[in-house]
């Protein structure tokens, strides 16, 4: 066994050092203040970090096979899977992550379009890979943001987005894949946009204008004339627009808006009488995607309820929805018709499912299962799953309490309670705790026999776009107010331990995390941040330049003198002072979101004071970690960190 284990570490980046047989990590990782890593911890931790993952990327367009992206080395790539259930063959082997990828669309075409960054940097590149030759050919230009890459309906022309022009905007640029020396650009914008579809006869291209979450609009560009038309104009009140595709007649789009509404709903835009007819308008919750059969007559969609993903099938011919497939509580994605078929593909995740690739035909009603991905060995059934609670918090609506969802995960039978707990919040800050698959993180559960809560405080998405708007400018700190309501929650329970509490999160979730340790020192045992805020007012002046207006509207200007001022009051660097609590921080050098200096900050900030602060920042990597050497280092290091200051 200790043979193997020492291939395995030499492998992944790792070393042996001295009789102790401790972990040495990379030259690519800087390690501050932590414990050496010893080698039974990654014994015990092996089976959980060979958990596997399968999305769904593409249908072949002439063949019942699909594209996956997963991963079985360092980094995620993809695979063909040639029928259910066979095995993944790897078609990619880049040094770096493989986000995605499509199948090119013409008949002489045996190549893949694949979207990949280096580092972590998030300066997406398009390339086109010759799967008969393997030669790859690189579509963009190596230095700017590219992507929303789409298909026409000939397969003939791409059309995608680059930050090349001006380092910031997102023109929009039309390429044939196989001479990219046509590449044409058709659009100069000024922000955020992106192309969801072309025209059925590719005359004219479908563009969303991103503002925030809570504002987007709709254009329609006509590629002969370069005419642009605004589908969406602005209104009094903001509006959202999500996924939107041309019918089959061209004659009008199917969209998700929350036009009208609390929540996004399914509609049909006339493009002649520039009408909305809403589809779901039953539905009290949010429609998160959807996708239109070939021959028009079906849309599947997902509704998010309550943090859990519903699938349904909408007839639209008979306008009523039809027998979907049951997927129980957890996340669902990658919805797509296969060409010319009324076969779906979609991908499950679930508290005791790991991300797998399943496909439905709406004929047969027959659900068939693509991709089986392994488990370490470990039973997935003694996995904890995800139990939604409510808890109330400091402010009432129309006179009662507002509750708030969240998802408790128990340790198993073999742990005797009161549990210790974790927080575990998240980012965006218009993210969502979903009950999707815990992966490695079932350790946690499983084996240290800690209760997880992931909580979704004000801003969340899915619970309506009012409350989506809860925390914007200053009402920033009422979500740190929900996390003291919840620590109220936790003091009730009796089979929760009150006294034994650690908060961890991710970007947003990060400053959660440090917000929280300087609000309610007193009441917890340690923080994690990984890639966290600081300081508002030094990230929105330093994250990437495209990056900085989307975010100022989400968290207020810092360029006017009053929002600097309440920016800077309420940062965690500035209240660094009352935190006397150990700290993790990690962080990626790369990351064009959250620059390392937030974390560099804060470290010095604590340390002065006397804090005890553990540091990780890789080299390669971006806003979090991917590389699995990395993740696995984090994962060993974040596991001491819980021993020492929350466990004993």
């Amino acid at each position: 066994m200790m043979r193997r284990l020492a291939v395995f570490l030499i492998c992944a980046g790792f070393v042996f050092s001295g009789a102790a047989a401790e972990v040495t990590p990379g030259e690519n990782l800087v390690v501050e203040g932590i414990r050496p890593v010893p080698d039974e911890l990654v014994t015990q931790l092996a089976p959980y970090q060979n958990i596997r993952t399968a999305y769904f990327a593409d249908w072949h367009p002439r063949q019942r096979k699909l594209l996956i992206t997963t991963r079985f080395g360092e980094n995620w790539q993809l695979h063909s899977v040639d029928e259910p259930g066979a095995a993944r063959r790897q078609l990619t082997f880049f040094r770096d992550r493989v986000s995605s990828g499509d199948f090119c669309r013409q008949e002489n075409q045996n190549c893949l379009i694949v979207f990949s960054d280096v580092g972590g940097a998030e300066n997406y590149q398009i390339f086109r890979l010759d799967l008969a030759t393997s030669h790859l050919e690189l579509l963009t230009d190596g230095e700017s943001r590219n992507g929303s890459w789409l298909w026409n309906n000939a397969g003939t022309r791409m059309a995608y987005t680059s930050t090349k022009r001006t380092g910031r905007n997102f023109d929009v640029y039309l390429t044939d894949p196989l001479k990219p020396d046509t590449e044409k650009l058709v659009l100069e914008v000024k922000g955020y946009w992106a192309p969801i579809d072309f025209s059925p006869g590719d005359d004219r291209l479908l563009l969303i204008e991103y503002i925030s979450i809570n504002e987007s609009y709709l254009h329609l560009l006509d590629l002969a004339s370069g005419k642009l038309e605004t589908l969406t104009p602005k209104t009094a009140g903001k509006i959202a627009y999500g996924d939107a595709t041309f019918s089959k007649d061209g004659k009008g789009i199917y969209l998700s808006t929350d036009r009208d509404s609390d929540f996004v709903r399914l509609a049909y835009y006339d493009l002649a009488k520039k009408s909305h007819d809403y589809l779901t308008t039953d539905i009290p919750w949010d429609v998160e995607s959807f996708d239109l059969s070939d021959d028009g007559r079906y849309l599947v969609y997902t509704t998010n309820e309550d943090g859990a993903d519903r699938l349904r099938i909408r007839d639209l011919q008979e306008r009523r929805d039809l027998p979907a497939p049951q997927t129980g509580m957890g996340g669902i994605g990658g919805l797509e018709f296969r060409s010319g078929s009324d076969e779906f593909a979609f991908v499950v995740s679930s508290a005791r499912t790991p991300a797998d690739v399943f496909s439905y035909s709406i004929a047969s009603g027959e659900s068939t299962r693509w991709t089986k991905s392994e488990t370490g060995g470990l039973e997935a059934a003694n996995f904890s799953e995800a139990e939604l609670i409510h808890f109330p918090t400091f402010d009432k609506v129309d006179g009662e309490p507002r509750e708030l969802a969240a998802f408790l995960y128990r340790p198993g039978p073999d742990h005797k309670p009161p549990y210790p707990v974790l927080l575990n919040i998240h980012g965006g800050p218009e993210g969502q705790a979903r009950p999707g698959f815990r992966g490695r993180d079932n350790y946690l559960t499983s084996e240290l026999g800690i209760a997880v809560i992931r909580p979704n405080v004000r801003g969340s998405k899915g619970y309506g776009k009012s409350f989506l708007q809860l925390d914007n400018g200053y009402k920033r700190e009422d979500t740190v107010r929900d996390i003291g309501a919840l620590l109220d929650w936790i003091e009730k329970q009796p089979y929760l331990d009150k006294d034994r509490i650690a908060v961890s999160g991710g970007s947003y979730g990060g400053y959660m995390s440090l917000a929280t340790m300087t609000h309610y020192n007193d009441r917890i045992r340690c923080g994690l941040d990984r890639v966290g805020i600081s300081n508002f007012v030094t990230f929105l002046e330093n994250t990437k330049d495209y990056r900085r207006d989307l975010r100022r509207v989400e968290y207020g200007d810092e360029r006017d003198p009053k929002m600097r001022e309440f920016l800077t009051s309420i940062s965690p660097l500035t209240n660094a002072e009352r935190i006397d609590k150990p700290l993790f921080i990690s962080q990626g050098q790369n990351d064009p979101r959250v620059p390392v200096t937030e974390s560099e900050q804060m470290r010095d900030k604590v340390r002065a004071q006397g804090g005890p602060v553990w540091y990780l920042v890789a080299k390669d990597e971006g806003h979090g970690f991917s590389k699995r050497s990395n993740q696995d280092y984090l994962q060993y290091t974040e596991v001491l960190f819980l021993q020492d200051f929350l466990l004993k």
